[in-house]
């Protein structure tokens, strides 16, 4: 059973950056979709930022150059690097993946560009970010 633990979150005053961070405790297959989603007190769970085994992303478009994926290169953490954060920003954040052997290149893309939480199959616990302004 694929585990992820997501961290790097915490409290930031208005325009402050952050970086989190989601290690994969086990092996995944060669071919996933990886991605943030965050939930704010009251609202729905949305995806933010997703990134394939291929480097592909798609961010929503309220973070869009605001926020930045990224993975290492073994392919065990992921990161998402948040910069100009606003006080909307504040969200617990969740890391989350799906992942099994031989996805489709379309496929693929129909999950990084949906956001769609039924898609994946894997969810970390959630780390709170609190913007303050």
């Amino acid at each position: 059973q694929v585990q992820l633990l997501a961290s790097g979150g915490g409290s930031v005053q208005a325009s402050g950056s952050l970086r989190l961070s989601c290690s994969v405790s086990q092996y995944i297959y060669h071919d996933y979709v990886m991605a943030w989603f965050r939930q704010a007190p009251g609202k729905e769970r949305d995806g933010v930022a997703a990134i394939d085994n291929d480097g592909k992303t798609n961010y929503a478009d309220c973070v869009n150059g605001q926020f930045a994926n990224s993975r290492d290169s073994d392919k065990k953490v992921l990161y998402l690097q948040m910069n100009s954060l606003k006080p909307e920003d504040t969200a617990v954040y969740y890391c989350a993946a799906t992942s099994f052997h031989l996805m489709t290149m379309v496929y693929k893309a129909y999950i990084l560009q949906g956001f769609k939480r039924g898609d994946f199959n894997f969810w970390g616990q959630g780390t709170q970010v609190t913007v303050s302004s």
